[in-house]
C-alpha cells in the first residue's frame, strides 16, 4: 500500500501545471482531504474527483438570447473525496466545520434540504441521474473540500454551486460505471442544478466539464436541430493571469432588473420580426449592419404603444412574470447584445493569434456597453476597473456576471499580478471604505477523476 502521505505528483501536474509552489500547496490540501476522508469513514479505497469554477472573459447577458459566451475555468475548484458503497445511501461530509453532515437516499424523488442548503447540489444530480441512467445506482461516502484559498470562492460569482453540482454528478457517474460524459454529461448537470430551484443556462456546467488548461471555451448557446451545441477551444496566451476581484458589493432585489433586460431583449426581437419575420432571437441579426437594425428599435417605448402593435409585455416572459415596468430601453438594450456577441467572436480571434491588446481593448468595450447601453454597473464596480485599467501590466478589466455589484475580470501581465493586487486592494479602500477580494487565477482542466487508490494506515 502507499504512504497515506503520498500524492503522485504526476497526477496533480496535469491538473494544475509545472509550478512548484502551487504544486506542493495542492500536494497538502489533498493529503489533508485524504487524512480527513480516512479519519470519518476509515481505511480503504479512496477516489478523488474535482470541478473547477469559471470566469466568463467576455459575453454578458448574451447567454438567454441565443448568443456567444467565452469562459475560462479556473484553478480553484471543488474536491470530493468518495467511496462507493453497496446501498443506495449518500453520506456527505465537508472539510469546513460551518457545513454538517448530510445523509440521504437515492431515489427518484429525493426531498430536498431546506433552500439554499449545500446538500442540494449533490442531491440534484443525483435524482436527474437515478431517473434517467438508473434505477438502483450506488451510493458513497464523500468528503467535500471547497475551501479557501484552492476552493472556489463562494458568493463571487464564480459558479461554486456549479462546481459542486458538476463534481458530485461525475462521481456518481464513475462510480456506477454510466456511459455520459462530455457536452451531454454538462447538459444534465444544467438540469440536474434546476433541482435547487434556478432555472439557469449552460455555460457554467460546460466549462466545468470541458475546460482544458491553457485555454478558454467558446460556446454557441442555441442548441443544434441535433440538441448539440457548437463549442471550440480558444488559447490563453502565455504569461497573463486571469485576476477576478469582488467588489464586495451585493445589491438586494436585482431579479426585476433582471427580467426587466431580458424583456427588453425579446421586445426588440418582436419589433425586428416585422423586418425580417424569421428571426426568433437577437443573434439572428448579428450579420447586419447596425445603422440598418437602429430604425426598427424605439429608444424609449411604453406598454400603451406596444400593445396597439400586438405586444404584450406582460406575457413577454416565461411562466407568467412581469417585467415590472411600463417603459422599456429597447434599443440600447438590443445594441449591447448584438455588439456583445461580436465582441466574442472578435476576441476568439484575437486570442487565436495571440494578440491580447486587442483583446484589452474589447474587454474595456464590452465593460463600457454593460455600463452605458445594459446599466448593470455600480460606482464601486467603476471604481474597481478603473484603479485596474491604471496598474502598469493590465490589459484590460471590466465587471462580469450579471452586474448590480460582484465582480470584475482583468486579464494582467504575470509579473504584474502582486503589484495588481496590492494597488487595487488599496485603492479600493481609500475610495469607498470597502475591502476587495482578489484572486489570481490561472486557466485549468475540465473536471474529472484525479485518482483512486487504496489507503492503509499511514506508514
Amino acid at each position: 500500500m502507499r504512504s497515506l502521505y503520498s500524492i503522485p505528483i504526476e497526477a496533480l501536474q496535469r491538473i494544475y501545471g509545472e509550478d512548484p509552489q502551487m504544486l506542493e500547496q495542492q500536494s497538502l490540501r489533498y493529503r489533508r482531504g485524504l487524512e480527513a476522508f480516512m479519519a470519518r469513514y476509515g481505511p480503504g479505497e479512496v477516489r478523488i474527483y474535482r470541478a473547477p469554477g469559471r470566469v466568463n472573459l467576455i459575453g454578458e447577458h448574451t447567454d438567454y438570447n441565443h448568443g456567444y459566451v467565452l469562459p475560462m475555468a479556473l484553478d480553484k475548484d471543488v474536491l470530493l473525496f468518495a467511496r462507493a458503497r453497496a446501498d443506495q445511501v449518500v453520506n456527505l461530509a465537508n472539510i469546513e466545520a460551518g457545513f454538517g453532515e448530510r445523509h440521504f437516499l437515492i431515489g427518484r424523488d429525493i426531498p430536498p434540504q431546506p433552500l439554499g442548503d449545500w446538500a442540494n447540489y449533490v442531491q440534484g444530480p443525483a435524482q436527474l441521474l437515478e431517473r434517467e441512467q438508473g434505477p438502483g445506482l450506488r451510493g458513497f461516502d464523500a468528503l467535500v473540500d471547497g475551501a479557501p484559498p484552492h476552493g472556489v470562492p463562494r458568493g463571487a460569482g464564480l459558479s461554486s454551486s456549479s462546481a459542486l453540482t458538476v463534481v458530485s454528478a461525475v462521481a456518481l457517474v464513475r462510480l456506477n460505471g454510466i456511459a455520459l460524459e462530455g457536452p451531454a454529461l454538462a447538459e444534465s448537470c444544467g438540469r440536474a442544478e434546476w433541482y435547487v430551484g434556478t432555472r439557469g443556462g449552460i455555460m457554467d456546467q460546460f466549462i466545468s466539464i470541458l475546460a482544458q488548461r491553457g485555454h478558454a471555451l467558446f460556446l454557441d448557446c442555441r442548441p443544434a436541430a441535433d440538441g448539440s451545441y457548437r463549442l471550440k477551444q480558444v488559447p490563453i496566451p502565455a504569461g497573463y493571469a486571469i485576476i477576478v476581484v469582488d467588489s464586495g458589493v451585493r445589491h438586494r432585489n436585482t431579479g426585476p432588473l433582471y427580467n426587466r433586460r431580458v424583456a427588453e431583449g425579446r421586445i426588440g426581437v418582436r419589433l425586428l420580426q416585422r423586418r425580417f419575420p424569421g428571426i426568433t432571437h437577437l443573434r439572428d441579426v448579428n450579420h447586419l449592419p447596425w445603422e440598418e437594425l437602429e430604425p426598427l428599435l424605439p429608444e424609449v417605448i411604453h406598454t400603451d404603444e406596444l400593445l396597439q402593435m400586438g405586444i404584450d409585455p406582460e406575457k413577454i416572459l416565461d411562466g407568467g412574470v412581469s417585467p415590472g415596468t411600463d417603459t422599456f430601453f429597447v434599443r440600447k438594450r438590443c445594441r449591447h447584445v448584438i455588439s456583445e456577441n461580436n465582441r466574442v467572436l472578435q476576441s476568439v480571434a484575437a486570442l487565436e493569434r495571440g494578440d491580447m491588446a486587442t483583446f484589452g481593448q474589447l474587454m474595456g468595450e464590452a465593460h463600457a456597453s454593460a455600463r452605458d447601453d445594459y446599466e448593470i454597473s455600480t460606482p464601486e464596480i467603476e471604481a474597481l476597473v478603473r484603479l485596474a485599467n491604471a496598474v502598469p501590466g493590465t490589459v484590460g478589466a471590466r465587471l462580469t456576471g450579471a452586474g448590480w455589484g460582484g465582480c470584475i475580470v482583468a486579464a494582467v501581465r504575470e509579473e504584474a499580478a502582486d503589484a495588481f493586487r496590492e494597488a487595487v486592494v488599496c485603492g479600493y479602500r481609500r475610495e469607498t471604505g470597502l475591502e476587495a477580494h482578489v484572486f489570481i487565477c490561472r486557466s485549468a482542466s475540465g473536471a474529472g477523476e484525479v485518482l483512486g487508490i487504496t489507503w492503509g494506515e499511514p506508514t
